[in-house]
């Protein structure tokens, strides 16, 4: 995923959080908040310690990130988003994990196809 592409600021995260809608399955939880101003979606991971040591919060930071760019042309523009990962992503392979965020953003009509 490009870097233009990426949530870093905490105030960023702390704005999505505090205005942001959500929707969540047993595997994720996206929070987004509309940003006209933004041409394209900005995408945030959030892994907690809850989760696992920071390998394995590493590695489902890397699959999420993964799979959002094979999907980027399939995402809405215009929004800020921060995917949670939960303990449920654990022992699923990529596939699953990848048919799973899928199903959480179709849910939140955060894809192009549902918007309409």
């Amino acid at each position: 995923m490009r870097k233009s592409l990426r949530l870093r600021n905490r105030s960023d995260f702390s704005r999505v959080y505090r205005h942001g809608k959500s929707f969540a399955n047993h595997q994720f939880v996206v929070y987004w908040f509309s940003k006209k101003e933004v041409e394209r979606f900005r995408l945030g991971v959030s892994v907690s310690k809850k989760v696992g040591n920071a390998v394995v919060r590493n590695r489902m930071r890397r699959l999420v990130k993964e799979i959002v760019r094979h999907h980027e042309t399939e995402i809405a523009d215009g929004l800020d988003m921060v995917f949670i990962v939960r303990k449920g992503a654990l022992a699923m392979e990529y596939k699953e994990l990848e048919k799973s965020a899928l199903h959480v953003l179709r849910k939140a009509k955060l894809l192009k196809a549902s918007r309409k």
